[in-house]
């Protein structure tokens, strides 16, 4: 019995029960989303170190062996995302302490925050595709409350558009699973993979994976179905918002690299030349998206667009290296991303707008937050020494080998149009002068807790992108070891069924 693979999905279902108990206590409700993502946090680092030491670990529910039973399945790229919920889940959890209100606190903040958690931690430790759509669907009832809490109009049109399209996801993801199923007669995703191999009917192979990529690129943010993310992630509370940005789409990308390493590798030139080109629009129409703005939040969400490419890129590629750099852009992204969204509520609660031309002055009256601003800032640019640097480095090697110069030169391009972007926003944030106190409207002055608070996650999340520039090679070596076994599938298999990949019942 291996409990670190249950624990991450277990401990925020049971700290959300524990919340809805103490619903009219929001001290403890407080406390609860604290320990809660705290505990996450903990049990995702022991799940790794216990991956990492001992190989692909699996649990199977109700002791019904694979793949009759439900399996939970820890490899290394499901460990590191589950770790990464933790990090994210505990700075969020340490901010919204700080930037949510009583309101939304009021109608299931934290209860809801918990249920999210428990869905994108379900989505990476599943070994059956059927229970990939059901954390889906989870996540999903999840973001969709949180998105509208408050009732904004803003919200709310944002709230039409993110849900429409994911519908439209998770039908078709629903109709692709219940079409494989009647191909291969098996939901686990090991068995899957080993029975679709044999299969004759190439063509309708293919067209399932189309339905699969199509599925979860909406999930992703990946071109031409990603509107829905900048018209919506800017909406709600920003300690959501980092959430979402850190998070959701980031499971979109995983479940690509899930079934087509797994189940739909066997042409990849034909399904991964159609990644390659949705990689390079993807970068390009989230960084142009990003230059037409002057709203903090905004930006920030069109370049979540721009950077699903890399990372997709890395994937379409399909060499040992390409995979390497779309796992360590991953890790990179998810810490950075989230980083930037919540030194943009800081912001917000200084001088009470997003909005960059009513912004200034900031580098005077507080430097510590340039300073924060520009750590995760210049590593989504990609300078170095700092992670996204590595990051973009290794995915663009991979492309000048594999001889894919133009969306190599779309890769190029883009890194410079995000650092056009980043200085846009030190500019006009930061370094300008502030505006005439009477163009803007007085803002309540910020308390020393509260602004900690809001500080401690920032600073911490700054340090692991400084952690991560300056130790790369272990990181690296963690990345190598996840694609070695991304790239063999037959040690997935053969860890859930018990079995070699070519043993057939």
């Amino acid at each position: 019995m291996m409990p670190q693979i249950a624990l991450p999905i277990l401990i925020p279902l049971l700290a959300g029960a524990v919340s809805l108990v103490f619903w009219r206590s929001r001290g403890m409700q407080r406390f609860v989303a604290v320990a809660g993502t705290a505990g996450l946090l903990i049990t995702a680092i022991w799940l790794l170190a216990t991956v990492n030491r001992e190989g692909i670990l699996v649990m199977h529910m109700g002791n019904w062996q694979a793949p009759f039973g439900i399996s939970l399945v820890a490899d290394l790229l499901g460990a590191i995302m589950v770790v990464l919920t933790g990090i994210i889940g505990f700075a969020v959890a340490l901010y919204s302490l700080a930037a949510t209100g009583r309101g939304h606190e009021k109608f299931g903040y934290f209860p809801l925050m918990h249920l999210l958690l428990a869905g994108v931690a379900g989505a990476f430790l599943t070994g059956d595709i059927f229970n990939l759509y059901v954390w889906f669907e989870v996540m999903l009832v999840a973001s969709f409350a949180l998105l509208i809490l408050g009732s904004e109009k803003a919200q709310m049109e944002g709230a039409i558009k993110y849900v429409t399209l994911n519908l439209v996801s998770s039908v078709i993801f629903l109709v692709a699973v219940g079409l494989l199923y009647g191909m291969v007669g098996t939901l686990n995703m090991a068995d899957i993979a080993r029975r679709i191999a044999t299969l004759e009917d190439t063509g309708m192979v293919d067209v399932l994976a189309m339905m699969f990529m199509v599925a979860f690129g909406i999930k992703a943010a990946a071109f031409p179905l990603f509107f829905w993310l900048p018209a919506s992630y800017h909406t709600p509370p920003v300690a959501v918002s980092a959430l979402f940005a850190g998070l959701l789409t980031k499971v979109g990308v995983y479940a690509l690299y899930r079934v087509f390493t797994l189940i739909f590798n066997q042409s990849p030139g034909y399904t991964h030349e159609i990644l390659l080109w949705g990689a390079g629009l993807t970068m390009l129409s989230g960084v142009l998206g990003a230059a037409a703005q002057y709203e903090f939040r905004r930006i920030l969400s069109f370049h979540i667009v721009s950077q699903i490419g890399y990372m997709i890129l890395g994937l379409a590629l399909f060499t040992p290296l390409a995979i390497i750099g779309g796992v360590f852009y991953i890790m990179h992204h998810i810490i950075v991303k989230t980083n930037l969204f919540l030194v943009s509520g800081i912001v917000r609660r200084l001088r009470g707008t997003y909005q960059l031309k009513q912004l200034g002055g900031l580098y005077r009256s507080h430097p510590w937050l340039a300073v924060l601003f520009l750590i995760p800032a210049l590593s989504l640019a990609g300078m170095p020494p700092l992670s996204g640097f590595f990051a973009k480095f290794i995915v663009i090697r991979a492309g000048v080998e594999a001889e894919a110069w133009g969306v190599t030169f779309i890769a190029l391009l883009v890194g410079l149009l995000t650092l056009y972007s980043m200085v846009k926003i030190w500019n006009e944030v930061f370094w300008k002068a502030p505006p005439e106190e009477g163009d803007i409207d007085p803002y309540p002055a910020v308390g020393h807790r509260e602004m900690w608070l809001m500080t401690a996650p920032v600073v911490g999340l700054a340090l692991c992108t400084l952690f991560i520039g300056l130790n790369a090679e272990p990181i690296y070596a963690l990345a190598e070891a996840s694609a070695n076994q991304l790239l063999d599938p037959s040690r997935y298999i053969e860890a859930v069924l018990g079995e070699s990949e070519e043993v057939m019942p």
